[in-house]
């Protein structure tokens, strides 16, 4: 099932680093931003993930958990995670699960050649389970900021 704007998260559960287990229930009560990207180690990726480090106690301030996700295993996010000094947990999503949940697999023509890739897309649940915002196909400068205020929103009453 396929998580649907301003609609409860359905059942889910996934790995991520530090021995954490990602489910909706468990992060009840926070703000959670699910950030997807294609691959450990790549310019983008790693240009992405040291932003959302840079801004990880804006975040937190917020009262938010970042979670990045991506198709490489854990031995990877361990070493991603560690040279990068993030803060945040990686979930390992090796069987595509959450990628395919989210709707973030697509074809990308890379090299010439069609391959299925992760399109780099964030989504923010709010404290109830609910998914407020997404951004799909995003361009990394600027974004981790655009997602910090919409944090920040969400919590703020209108």
């Amino acid at each position: 099932m396929t998580p649907a704007l301003n609609k409860p998260l359905p059942e889910l559960e996934a790995n991520a680093t530090g021995g954490v287990k990602f489910t909706p229930q468990a992060f009840l009560g926070k703000t959670v931003v699910l950030y997807f990207y294609p691959k450990d180690n790549t310019p983008g990726c790693t240009t992405e993930a040291m932003q959302f480090r840079d801004h990880h106690k804006d975040f937190v301030g917020a009262g938010a958990v970042v979670f990045g996700v991506s198709r490489d295993n854990m031995a990877s996010h361990d070493k991603f995670k560690h040279n990068l000094e993030l803060p945040f947990e990686l979930i390992a999503d090796t069987e595509e699960k959450l990628c395919h949940m989210f709707g973030v697999v697509k074809n990308k023509i890379m090299y010439g050649k069609k391959v299925k890739g992760i399109e780099r897309s964030t989504f923010l649940i709010d404290p109830a389970g609910v998914l407020r915002a997404e951004w799909r196909g995003i361009k990394v400068a600027g974004h981790v900021e655009e997602v910090l205020k919409a944090v920040k929103e969400l919590k703020s009453p209108a």
